[in-house]
């Protein structure tokens, strides 16, 4: 694999999932192919090698998959942020909404630090939504966004918007479909 262009023909796209007129894109098959799986943790972390950071955040479940290697190539720390109810200990949370209702993300209080400089990622940027809601929970504890990276962009769903005052990667953008 040369490029983030061949990265995206390790992803499957199901049609129909979850529900009839959503073409899924599906990074299973990317993660089992070490290469590609290798070539896009080295991909994102290549963009991110001379920021200073201090950890990784990775937005559950996928996040956590890439956040962790993520985490391991650039030599930091990974934090986790869950569906609310899934760490133990005391948390800060978010609720958001969704197109469908709402929902909420914890974090635990003690996780950072004021001034703390983050990386969040997560497997694919739709609406935005998510992420968003992410960024505004590790701000309220004083944390620095220094960038958000993602494998896979739905453009077309433009969540990019939301977070506009954010540096953004992402290494394979799907559009028009």
């Amino acid at each position: 694999m040369k490029n983030a262009i061949d990265l995206a023909r390790s992803i499957r796209s199901i049609p129909d999932f979850p529900k009839p007129g959503i073409l899924f894109r599906d990074i299973t098959t990317l993660l089992k192919n070490q290469k590609a799986f290798t070539r896009a943790v080295d991909l994102i972390a290549g963009k991110f090698s001379k920021s200073k950071i201090d950890y990784v955040v990775g937005v559950e479940a996928r996040g956590f998959i890439f956040g962790g290697a993520l985490a391991q190539k650039l030599h930091l720390g990974f934090i986790p942020v869950r569906k609310k109810g899934k760490l133990p200990g005391r948390t800060k949370g978010i609720s958001y909404n969704l197109e469908y209702g709402t929902d909420s993300l914890e974090i635990h209080e003690d996780a950072l630090k004021p001034k703390d400089k983050v990386l969040i990622i997560d497997d694919l940027l739709a609406t935005g939504g998510t992420v968003k809601a992410v960024a505004d929970l590790l701000e309220a504890q004083g944390a620095k966004i220094i960038g958000i990276a993602f494998v896979i962009e739905l453009v077309d769903l433009k969540g990019r918007e939301k977070l506009k005052k954010y540096p953004i990667v992402s290494l394979v953008k799907f559009e028009g479909e």
